[in-house]
């Protein structure tokens, strides 16, 4: 019959033959992971991934198609028990969100529609905009400004530091390799900065060399006075400073720097200000916290992560720019296969992949589109400071037990304290590698003025205060185990 189309042989499409089928596994597949994160409770924060299990995963590659039901259920008995467990309420351990249901099923709404979001005229890529214009108001940054989603703060601050670069050295950099512009770049950050600073150093060719770590002071903020020196230093010896990178909740402790000043000495001496803000940066949604980051309205750029403090599920990291031309002056690359029209699917100039480094772009936006509008900023700006109350509380708690000390002051949510000892940092690293064995808790170390610490990061949003308890006495319970 003409106009009839003639069914898909088998093995020429992905889709199922029967799709009645697969909708009731796919509702039994959701109502597993509702159950998984209702219960979290109920099961260990973290636990050994047995030799057995380890041992599955080596297996030899699938050639015949499998069974979809058998397939989830090895994920049900053999991936999902034996993640890193951040969605848990005692998951103390590293700056990581507990992410929402919500996030979850926009997650599965966005692998529903596999959307590329590095280009082209289609609406995912106007949520994406829409992302970034909540966030210019979040920050008081000006109209000129322009984000994106990329997969965290480490990539972001990489972004940063190439748009910085540009801005310093102009376009021909690109063109010519940095070698050859004859400037010797120099960068500043403070010795409390994320690792990923220096390592975007090295990613852009500039080497760590050129990144002066500046000390810091008490609360392990940037020395102000030492970094004008650095500067000072640095330009009577022929280099040429371009960016200070200042710190909005730094990992080990939670320091916030002093922004406003910082923002200061970046206009003084012509440099880009940037701030890596991975989680801090989020204070601006509590009226409480807002004012430790004053000043992160003057930045030139922010990197930060919605997956961290907002909540959202991973990954959701975001840079924005005070100016997208800078953006666009660092990443657009014409090419004939991207050619841009006025009309048509291939409208909508510029596109992501202007103003960032990737093409091939996952829809990011649509889990922290629908967060932000489930939550609203009131909600999760009360979130982020009760996560600081937690803290506060761990202070206290640690300030009523003998047995324990404060190796830090508490700024924001970070905690970190260590078991009093004979072989303090033999003791700490056993009892930190104890509490999470038990799966109460998950704290983790750090080293803090040559001491090994133990740290908690009090992040996630089903945590309590009796989740903070249970932390505590642990932690005295295998102290005493391991120095009676």
């Amino acid at each position: 019959m003409p106009g009839k189309r003639e069914p898909q042989r088998a093995g020429v499409t992905l889709d199922p033959d029967d799709w009645n089928e697969i909708r009731a596994q796919g509702h039994r597949m959701l109502d597993g992971m509702f159950d998984f994160v209702e219960h979290v409770r109920e099961r260990p924060v973290w636990q050994p991934i047995p030799n057995d299990v380890r041992a599955r995963f080596h297996a030899a590659l699938p050639t015949a198609p499998g069974n979809l039901e058998d397939i989830y259920r090895e994920f049900a008995d053999f991936i999902a028990p034996y993640s890193v467990g951040n969605l848990h309420p005692g998951f103390m351990g590293w700056v990581h969100g507990g992410g929402t249901i919500v996030g979850m099923l926009a997650e599965m709404l966005a692998a529903g529609l596999n959307a590329n979001c590095g280009g082209r005229d289609h609406i995912p890529i106007e949520v994406e905009r829409q992302i970034a214009e909540w966030s210019r108001q979040m920050f008081g940054f000006p109209e000129s400004s322009g984000g994106l989603f990329v997969t965290g703060t480490s990539m972001a601050n990489f972004v940063a530091l190439l748009a910085a670069r540009t801005a310093k050295l102009g376009k021909q950099a690109n063109r010519n390799g940095v070698g050859e512009v004859g400037v010797k770049l120099h960068a500043y950050t403070s010795t409390s900065a994320h690792g990923c600073v220096a390592r975007a150093m090295e990613m852009a060719g500039l080497g760590t060399d050129a990144l002066h770590l500046i000390s810091t002071d008490s609360h392990h903020r940037m020395d102000i006075e030492a970094l004008r020196r650095a500067i000072a230093a640095d330009r009577a010896a022929g280099l040429e400073p371009f960016l200070v990178v200042g710190s909005a909740g730094t990992v080990n402790v939670g320091a916030i720097d002093d922004l406003r000043t910082l923002a200061d000495i970046c206009r003084e001496e012509n440099l880009w200000f940037h701030i890596d803000g991975a989680f801090g940066a989020l204070a601006v949604l509590s009226p409480q916290l807002a004012p430790l980051v004053e000043g992160i309205e003057r930045a030139d750029s922010i990197a930060f992560d919605f997956h961290k403090w907002g909540q959202v599920p991973y990954d959701a990291g975001f840079i924005i720019a005070r100016d997208q031309n800078q953006l666009l002056e660092t990443f657009a690359s014409p090419a004939a296969y991207l050619r841009r029209e006025t009309r048509g699917l291939a409208a909508g100039s510029p596109w992501p992949c202007d103003i960032g480094p990737d093409l091939s772009r996952g829809f990011r936006a649509l889990k922290t589109w629908f967060t932000l509008k489930t939550y609203g900023t009131e909600q999760l700006g009360a979130v982020i400071a009760r996560s600081c109350e937690l803290a506060r509380h761990l202070e206290r708690r640690i300030a009523g037990e003998p047995k324990l000390e404060l190796l830090a002051p508490v700024q924001l949510n970070i905690v970190c304290f260590r078991y009093r000892a004979a072989d303090a940092d033999r003791v700490n690293a056993a009892i930190i590698a104890d509490v999470q064995e038990s799966g109460v808790a998950a704290p983790s170390a750090t080293t803090l003025n040559g001491h090994l610490a133990i740290r908690a990061a009090l992040f996630n949003h089903r945590t309590q205060i009796e989740d903070i308890d249970v932390l505590i006495d642990k932690v005295l319970e295998c102290g005493k185990r391991h120095s009676p």
